[in-house]
């Protein structure tokens, strides 16, 4: 199993309703002060977030490459397809990218997959993305975590190392009498301000704005950033 399905086996039994819950609203209301009539949101996972858009009447299309999780969010009646976003041929409104998707990108990858946002979007139309802060990856991130379930017993165990979080994820699921073995490594990687606004106005977004939130009670400074970026008119 892929890491990323291995990961969506077992979101259920992850206690961070409270962190997505904070992220999804503060990103849902960027994005619907925007007014936009159509939204595209990249990594998608079982598709809350679509939902959540698409109950205040935006047209929205969730897209991911784990086949799981679109077919969980295909199961909710969530409009959500597996593709990449390169193979898409429609324009967007607005596009969203929530909850570490961009720190998913390593750094080969980061300006294809920003160039491939802003093509995604008509002439006016709005990206709005988070990432994690150092503090959120080098302070919040990094330990281990033990799930004991009735049907599953979840090791995570998450280390950052210069510029990535390594997180290790080890699942035993019960059948039987007997117990099967999956495991498989997460990476996610650091990217600073600068580097993402430089990569971000290289490409033609305007950044906006970008706004510090704090998800977690106990964190001691942000965890998060929101990046507002604008896709000008064309002359």
């Amino acid at each position: 199993m892929q890491p990323l399905d291995l990961y969506a086996s077992i979101e259920e039994y992850l206690e961070f309703e409270d962190e997505v819950q904070t992220l999804y609203d503060a990103i849902s209301n960027i994005a619907i002060s925007k007014n936009p009539k159509t939204l595209i949101d990249i990594g998608c996972g079982q598709g809350e977030f679509c939902r959540l858009l698409a109950s205040n009447g935006i047209k929205t299309l969730g897209v991911d490459l784990s086949a799981k999780q679109i077919s969980i969010a295909n199961s909710k009646n969530i409009d959500a397809k597996c593709i990449d976003i390169k193979n898409i041929k429609e324009k967007y409104d607005c596009a969203t990218a929530v909850f570490d998707v961009v720190n998913y990108l390593p750094q080969d990858y980061i300006k294809s997959f920003l160039t491939h946002c802003y093509d995604l979007l008509n002439d006016g139309g709005y990206f709005i993305f988070d990432i994690n802060s150092l503090y959120g990856f080098d302070e919040v991130a990094p330990g281990t975590l033990n799930i004991d379930g009735n049907d599953k017993f979840i090791c995570i165990d998450a280390n950052f190392n210069d510029t990535t979080l390594f997180t290790d994820i080890t699942v035993f699921s019960k059948n039987g009498d007997c117990y099967t073995k999956e495991s498989g490594t997460i990476k996610q990687y650091y990217y600073t301000i600068p580097e993402l606004e430089n990569i971000l106005e290289s490409i033609g977004f305007k950044v906006e704005d970008i706004i510090d939130i704090k998800l977690h009670e106990f964190s001691q400074a942000d965890d998060k950033f929101i990046f507002i970026c604008k896709k000008p008119q064309s002359i």
